[in-house]
């Protein structure tokens, strides 16, 4: 029912990327904060944040719809 729009222009791309990057950040900082409130040691709040960030921003810069 609603058209299709045209592919949005490189800044706007670039701009969505980024916030999306950011929020990618706030995740991770998230994870970080409820793990340490868990007492978990620092080399696996590391490895956990770090992991979840890759995937997480794999899968958004290979996002065509951004």
């Amino acid at each position: 029912m609603i058209p299709e729009r045209a592919g949005r222009s490189a800044i706007e791309s670039f701009l969505m990327r980024m916030v999306a990057t950011a929020g990618i950040v706030g995740i991770g900082v998230a994870i970080a904060a409820i793990m340490h409130s868990q007492k978990s040691q620092g080399w696996l709040i590391g490895m956990v944040v770090s992991i979840v960030s890759v995937l997480l921003a794999a899968i958004l810069w290979s996002s065509r719809r951004l």
